[in-house]
């Protein structure tokens, strides 16, 4: 769930500012005409869209009998995205025989699946939502190489950046199944009507005066999921990588730069002229540290006194289709995060199936998931974008998210990967510690720019030792 400039790094090797920023023009181009092209609603079941029905065309691979065979799947998804994914384990289940279950990690994915690998039950295949665990759990020998056949699959259907983001040390381990363009701020058009509001920002500036104006008018400005520190860590990578650039973002990543940093001084600046201010936040600063992800996108579509925005990936689309009456593309629209330096960010991230057990089962769910079968179910049921280049873009459920998907793939391999989820799971990945931590306290206390800083330092430092 935190699983697209796509705020991608290319693990195949460094991209110039001038790559990177074509990159960004293409993505943030497709992104801004979302709203012209999304008139058809979150119901598009004619010939653009398949609404959710089942896929009716001959299967694109072939998948072994596993009759009487039990497999375990693990990821983080709870609610309308569990709900979605479970129609991808269905199909899977109907072609093979064999029997899928599904479990929840919870947000410390990387705690959870540790704990169950030590204790020799870990499950067949597990979706890890940082690059940073997937290189972790290969140095300890946890995950498996992938087969003949899903490497096949893999090596048709994605490119080299996505496959390469799934490697370590010259191994396939993973396949990136689901992606996010995290770099999207969706609204609700009746907030905005209301207030006499007939433009989408486009900087950080003319963002912060909207919030005002929707506040100074009677809505609540902005809804923040701030209870998951996860949310958090998206809007510092979305400022800094536009204000501070594709070259330090990158060495902050990999904490060749430290965290102590002048540019990390300016972002968090930036960031406190919209979290420094109670008024512009549902719920004011304490609200917003109730608020878990999910809350945070009912709040602004649903309700007596909704919010107005909410700063979210594409996923969020599952959420409104699930637990709101909001339409997509006439009731919720979207525009991408304002640039804050010369051009609008992109940050990308996704979510890495691996095996965790060394059997046929393991291995014929990975082929299926790398296969455009698996990918055009899944994109069937909403709030899902994928990286596989050969699936049929009409199967996405809606015009919004076909868009932000087309995007996506248009970026080639030139993207940067989500921050957080590219540093160790104790530093990026985990509740209640590190960056998450760190960025709750200053959501709390946004005036401490430079103690904030020192916090994510010590944290890091420790992390990227380790």
């Amino acid at each position: 769930m935190r699983s697209s400039i796509v705020g991608i790094r290319s693990y195949s090797g460094s991209h110039s500012r001038s790559r990177a920023a074509r990159a960004a023009a293409v993505l943030v181009t497709g992104a801004m005409a979302l709203t012209l092209t999304a008139c058809g609603g979150d119901d598009d079941k004619g010939d653009e869209g398949g609404g959710g029905g089942e896929s009716k065309a001959a299967p694109s691979v072939q998948l072994p009998k596993l009759d009487g065979q039990k497999l375990e799947v693990a990821a983080v998804w709870t609610g309308p995205e569990q709900e979605n994914f479970t129609k991808v384990l269905d199909e899977f289940e109907k072609r093979t025989g064999a029997e899928v279950s599904y479990v929840p990690t919870g947000n410390n994915t990387s705690t959870f699946l540790g704990t169950k690998i030590q204790g020799g039950k870990p499950p067949s295949v597990a979706f890890l939502p940082q690059v940073g665990v997937l290189h972790q759990f290969a140095q300890k020998g946890w995950v498996k190489p992938l087969g003949t056949e899903a490497q096949a699959q893999l090596d048709k259907n994605f490119s080299t950046g996505w496959k390469d983001l799934g490697a370590y040390e010259g191994k396939q381990y993973g396949v990136y199944a689901k992606a996010a363009n995290k770099s999207l701020v969706w609204y609700n058009t009746a907030a905005f009507e209301a207030a006499g509001i007939t433009a989408e920002p486009k900087t950080w500036d003319e963002f912060v005066q909207t919030a005002q104006t929707l506040s100074d008018a009677g809505t609540p400005a902005v809804s923040i999921g701030g209870q998951d520190g996860w949310t958090l860590t998206d809007w510092f990578e979305n400022i800094y990588l536009s204000q501070a650039g594709p070259e330090k973002y990158d060495q902050l990543a990999k904490h060749e730069i430290k965290w102590t940093d002048p540019s990390v001084k300016e972002a968090l600046t930036t960031l406190a002229q919209l979290w420094g201010k109670d008024d512009l936040i549902a719920g004011g600063k304490a609200g917003a540290l109730r608020t878990e992800f999910p809350k945070s996108v009912t709040n602004t579509f649903s309700g007596d006194t909704p919010a107005a925005m909410v700063f979210e990936g594409d996923f969020v689309a599952a959420n409104i289709n699930a637990d709101t009456k909001a339409k997509i593309g006439t009731d919720a629209k979207v525009f991408p995060f304002p640039a804050v330096g010369d051009e609008s960010p992109v940050v990308s991230g996704g979510d890495v199936a691996v095996a965790l057990k060394d059997d046929k089962g393991s291995q014929a769910l990975l082929t299926f998931l790398a296969s455009t079968d698996a990918a055009e179910i899944w994109a069937e049921q909403g709030g899902f974008i994928s990286p596989n280049k050969e699936m049929d873009q009409k199967k996405y459920r809606d015009d919004v998210t076909r868009d932000i998907a087309k995007a996506l793939l248009a970026a080639g391999d030139d993207f940067r990967f989500d921050m957080s989820d590219q540093s160790p799971a104790a530093f990026g990945g985990t509740q209640g510690t590190g960056e998450w931590k760190a960025l709750q306290d200053f959501l709390k206390t946004p005036s401490d720019v430079e103690g904030t800083q020192q916090q994510l330092e010590t944290s890091a430092a420790k992390a990227y030792k380790g």
